[in-house]
């Protein structure tokens, strides 16, 4: 069933903008964590640091999903130093940041004082796939997706 309603009811939606993409080829697990990280925050701080990410300047700090990953070099603000550079994921939310902030715009809202209010992270379809048939025989895989959604209003 295609997700259609966001998690969160009751918002005036004048005074806020919002996005939602459905089926995203990336990991749920790390898009929990980016949300953990960037969600309160404003989306003009939050850009950069996805994208020193991106180049991998910064890692992504894992909190929840961090058993056997390795330690990171550098100021990590506190937080463990366990972390990593997921970049299909972080690719994701700087298209979700920008079509959010290209909404706001369009609804009269000031697009460089944004707030992030509201982020939500679940699981999207699972794809079949098939191995090629090798060595031993082909074998089923399923692709995972997510479904992300950001609502954003402007700060005061």
């Amino acid at each position: 069933m295609v997700k259609k309603e966001y998690q969160i009811q009751g918002i005036n939606p004048k005074k806020i903008a919002s996005v939602m993409m459905k089926n995203k080829p990336i990991s749920l697990k790390y898009s929990r964590e980016v949300i953990s990280n960037i969600k309160g925050k404003r989306v003009d701080k939050v850009m950069p640091w996805l994208k020193r990410i991106l180049i991998q300047e910064e890692f992504l700090p894992l909190r929840k999903y961090n058993k056997k990953v390795a330690h990171r070099k550098g100021d990590s603000r506190g937080m463990t130093k366990v972390g990593r550079f997921p970049t299909r994921t972080i690719e994701a939310f700087i298209e979700l940041l920008e079509s959010v902030k290209s909404n706001a715009d369009y609804k009269g809202l000031d697009s460089d004082n944004l707030l992030i209010h509201h982020m939500f992270a679940s699981q999207g379809f699972s794809r079949m796939s098939y191995q090629s048939q090798g060595r031993i025989s082909g074998k089923k895989r399923q692709k995972k997706s997510t479904h992300l959604e950001i609502i954003v209003m402007e700060a005061r």
